[in-house]
Parts: structure tokens; sequence; C-alpha cells
């Protein structure tokens, strides 16, 4: 059986919208063929990527479009339950998550822009076949 080839890395945004620990830049994504979002941020010179989906309870965890960390701007924290994660890999660092970790997406930068890698799980939500 051929396997599908891997999606080519798709283009997020300039790098310059990611400002140090600032807003994220979301997305739309399919996981497991499901509609969902991901979103892209900058957290200590570097730029990480998760699915937004709180591992508590599935829901998405920004607290207006974009904005994810706490006000002290250390954690990502899901807007619903206050579950805190580590930008740094995602894992629970407090709340009701317990010993959970957030959905990584790979994503890269150069060039001054932001891709995402897609992968078998995580897919665009559109592609130009649509």
């Amino acid at each position: 059986m051929l396997e599908k080839p891997e999606l080519p890395p798709q283009q997020l945004c300039p790098s310059s919208t990611l400002e140090e620990r600032g807003n994220a830049f979301v997305f739309d994504v399919l996981h497991f063929g499901q509609t969902a979002r991901g979103f892209v941020l900058r957290f200590d010179g570097q730029i990480v990527a998760y699915l937004n989906r709180c591992v508590h309870v599935p829901t998405e965890m920004d607290w207006q479009p974009g904005e994810f960390l706490d006000s002290g701007k250390e954690y990502i924290l899901c807007s619903i339950h206050g579950a805190a994660y580590d930008p740094r890999d995602g894992r629970c660092a407090g709340g009701p998550c317990g010993r959970g970790k957030l959905t990584p997406l790979q994503v890269e930068e150069r060039d001054g822009q932001v891709y995402w890698y897609p992968s078998r799980d995580t897919r665009p939500a559109f592609s130009a076949s649509d």
C-alpha cells in the first residue's frame, strides 16, 4: 500500500507577528479529522505551538482570541478551569490538568516566517484540493 506523501510546511505568519510573551497566532487545523485550532507563540526567544485544547476538558483555552498567557506571562492558562501549562514543553504546571501535556505542533522559524509542519494526526483544515 502506498503512503500519502508528507504535506509541505504551511506558512502561518511573519515572525514579527509573534512578540516575546505576547499574543499567539491562532490557525485552523483538522485533528484526527475533527475541526480544531492550533496556536503558536514566542516564549523565551523560541516559538512553540500546541493544539488549542485543554487536557482537563477538551475546550479552547484562550481568554480572548490569541490570549493564552496568564497575567504574569509565565504560563499558558486555560480560561475555563485555570489549568496551567509550561509554555516551553506544554506540561501541566498546576490546576486540574494532572500529569497531562498539551498536544505539541511542529513549527519552525526561518527567513522571517513561521511555518507549521502538519502530521499524520493534525493536518491543515483546508488544502488546495478542497
